[in-house]
């Protein structure tokens, strides 16, 4: 999966928040639809996006499904953002280095 798709994914709200929820553990479509202004269908569509990305993933439980992150597409973003971290922690040391001289 591309970064592109795992940022289209979660620049949604709704679908936002739907990942959000994720991170108290796996739920069904039921329980992730439990508070959202949105019906269980529309949940079921952002997890499909969700899903495609890489960041979540599904297990059947019976006739239910159940969510939950994926966290090797998780580390994959962390590892984009750790990138930039990283960069901007040597531009910093650079910049003290030449306070210093």
């Amino acid at each position: 999966m591309t970064y592109e798709m795992k940022f289209e994914a979660l620049a949604v709200p709704t679908r936002r928040a739907v990942f959000e929820k994720l991170r108290a553990g796996p739920l069904s479509v039921g329980a992730l639809a439990e508070g959202l202004p949105v019906s269980r269908p529309a949940v079921s569509q952002h997890l499909k996006v969700l899903k495609d990305a890489g960041l979540v993933s599904e297990q059947r439980d019976g006739v239910k499904r159940i969510y939950r992150l994926d966290t090797e597409g998780i580390a994959e973003l962390r590892g984009y953002f750790d990138r930039f971290w990283d960069d901007a922690l040597d531009a910093y040391k650079r910049s003290l280095e030449m306070k210093d001289a």
